[in-house]
């Protein structure tokens, strides 16, 4: 992982961040412009990696995010972290995989590896153009487009249910228990904690729908939950950049903090 940190000797409220990377990649050095901004607002900032196709499927990105915030919690002290006061923030992949995080508080199946005696809950969660529902990615495009996300070789696809080559492969829907198994609309409880969404209207790979169909869960839950929709905003471009977006993030964490 890197670790950005103020450059002052006190504890620090905590917020990872999960890179996309459609499954495939899980590029860390990603985000460095928000992650920087963050830092500097009086967070420590922990860009992390995971397993990725092929080395892994669900749900071990999952786990490997788990294991993260677990080491993290048992060297609060040693990188001055407050770590009753976590946040897990991730972009389209990394956003899904936020959200997972979040909506998995407290569910001790994930919970594999080491640190096993400090909790991988967190207290907010930032999804920026992730997924959610993972047989609907492409449900707010052309027909052709949904073709190619119900295929064995969309990624969503191989992420459940792994290469042909080591596994039997098939697409999204022919795994749909896995498929609801990795909804982290599944999994929403009273252990859900605040929810910051955010999405681009002229988003081109990951339906914006995605963020809305969790949003509106998060909402008939009871779960706090801010959702905002950036206009002309495509996947990851220079919208994403502007200073008001990284400004959203920055008071929503304050708030939640204090």
């Amino acid at each position: 992982m890197d670790l950005l940190k103020p450059n002052e000797n006190q504890l620090f409220p905590l917020v990872i961040f999960v890179t996309g990377g459609g499954f495939f990649l899980a590029p860390k050095y990603n985000y460095l412009q928000q992650r920087m901004a963050l830092a500097e607002s009086g967070f420590i900032v922990a860009s992390i990696e995971y397993r990725v196709i092929p080395q892994g499927k669900f749900p071990d990105a999952l786990i490997d995010i788990k294991n993260a915030i677990r080491f993290l919690k048992a060297n609060a002290n040693k990188f001055e972290i407050d770590k009753t006061k976590v946040a897990i923030m991730g972009e389209s992949a990394g956003g899904y995989l936020a959200a997972l995080t979040a909506t998995t508080n407290n569910y001790k199946e994930f919970e594999i590896g080491e640190n096993l005696n400090e909790s991988s809950d967190v207290q907010a969660a930032i999804d920026i153009y992730g997924l959610s529902d993972l047989t609907k990615v492409g449900d707010d495009f052309s027909k052709k487009i949904q073709e190619v996300h119900i295929s064995p070789s969309a990624p969503e696809a191989i992420f459940i249910n792994g290469l042909s080559l080591f596994n039997k492969g098939g697409s999204i829907k022919d795994n749909l228990n896995l498929a609801e198994k990795a909804n982290p609309i599944n999994y929403i409880s009273k252990n859900t904690p605040p929810f910051l969404l955010m999405h681009g209207d002229k988003d081109s790979l990951v339906s914006p729908s995605q963020t809305e169909i969790l949003y509106e869960s998060l909402l008939k839950n009871g779960i706090d939950a801010h959702r905002y929709i950036v206009k002309n905003a495509n996947h990851a471009d220079k919208y994403w950049y502007q200073p008001e977006v990284i400004n959203i993030i920055i008071e929503f964490l304050k708030k939640i903090f204090k």
